[in-house]
């Protein structure tokens, strides 16, 4: 840990764990003894497969109990991506076999881009995509939402938390209003899951992801509630694994590592949470101080407890900063649109200019993060910007 006042003489100090986060050594070592020791497919009925079925039972297990769910009700996928494709195609498709006449299918402005991008594609094959704009503290109005309702829907994807912002959406307000009008809910918990609580009461389909919770890229799951029975029209084909909704070898070393990733996170997950707003407060005071006029995007709306998506004094830039703070490692948006150079679509829906939102950094600490690191993070900042 680094004491106050103090930054070491190299190393980035990293506030970008919205991005992903690191692999908690914990979980590596419940991994390792599956890449080399128990290599066996958990499809194999010989012992080292019954083996590795009984590792990936365990996992899906842990993940259950960390949702509160059925281990029936989760099926593994290569990450919140691929969930989040599955939900929404493989639910509306599969209820279009099944001779479903509605086509409205409704989503928000600030989802993920994998999220925004299924909705459209499925315009297609004769949906009806309908994207609803959010208030500027970046959350969808009930009323905007059950307006788009009267319209009879499909589904509803909406994220729990934004992977720009932070926003917490109303999900206690928004669930009730499509349980009415009789669509299915997906909602994308990647950001969620593991920072606050989960309950998934009244939701039909969610998605998560590992490599968010301290567990390894590559793994993710998708709850599919059972009864009432959702059914899904699998994206590709194959062997039927999981229950003929997503075919594939399963990689038995990440499953046990985001079971092992779930368990640790809702352990600690209330006391983290604290912990952690603790830093993000402390971070915002130190970046007011060094920018009187900076302002917090999406303020007053609640937001996970480790999260800032702060916008510069006009005149400075995300992509100024990034080059003037190479001492820390922080994002001006989503890592998915990073490579684009645009400005953030997720702040424009909330109302910000293409100048505000170029001036917008976010910035989020985690697990490994200490006191002393915000320190030294503010104090890389301050060196970076001096006599700008």
């Amino acid at each position: 840990m680094i004491g106050k006042g103090q930054c070491p003489s190299d190393g980035v100090i990293y506030l970008d764990y919205l991005a992903t986060t690191p692999c908690d050594p914990a979980v590596v070592e419940a991994m390792l003894p599956w890449f080399m020791q128990h290599p066996a497919n958990e499809g194999s009925l010989h012992v080292p497969g019954r083996r590795a079925e009984e590792a990936v039972e365990q996992a899906r297990a842990e993940l259950a109990a960390a949702l509160h769910v059925s281990p029936q009700e989760l099926i593994w996928t290569s990450g919140a991506t691929e969930s989040n494709n599955l939900a929404i195609k493989g639910a509306v498709r599969f209820l279009k076999e099944q001779g479903d006449k509605r086509r409205r299918i409704i989503t928000v402005a600030t989802e993920h881009k994998c999220v925004l991008e299924s909705v459209r594609s499925l315009a297609d094959e004769g949906f009806e995509p309908v994207i609803l704009p959010v208030e500027p503290d970046g959350r969808l109005s009930p009323d905007c939402l059950e307006d788009a309702l009267k319209t009879p829907a499909l589904l509803v994807s909406i994220m729990a938390a934004n992977n720009e912002t932070g926003v917490v959406q109303d999900l206690a307000s928004l669930i009730p209003l499509v349980k009415q009008a009789g669509a299915l809910l997906h909602v994308d918990m990647a950001q969620m899951f593991g920072k606050l609580p989960c309950m998934l009461e009244g939701v039909d389909l969610a998605s998560v992801s590992a490599h968010k919770i301290y567990g390894p890229k590559g793994i993710g799951a998708l709850y599919v509630r059972r009864r009432p029975r959702v059914r899904l029209a699998p994206l590709f084909s194959g062997g039927g694994q999981e229950r003929g909704m997503r075919s594939g070898t399963l990689p038995v070393p990440l499953i046990v590592g985001m079971g092992t990733a779930a368990r640790l996170a809702v352990e600690t997950q209330l006391a983290e949470a604290d912990r952690l707003a603790g830093l993000r407060d402390r971070l915002w005071q130190g970046m007011r101080q060094l920018f009187p006029v900076v302002y917090l995007n999406g303020a007053p709306a609640p937001r996970l407890p480790g999260v800032l998506n702060i916008c510069l004094p006009a005149g400075l830039e995300a992509r100024q900063a990034l080059a003037l703070v190479p001492g820390v490692a922080f994002s001006s948006g989503s890592a998915c649109s990073a490579a684009s150079g645009a400005p953030s679509y997720v702040l424009k829906a909330m109302g910000l200019t293409d100048a505000e939102a170029r001036r917008s950094l976010r910035l989020s600490v985690g697990r490994f993060t200490s006191a002393g690191d915000v320190e030294c993070a503010v104090a890389r900042f301050g060196q970076g910007f001096a006599g700008r």
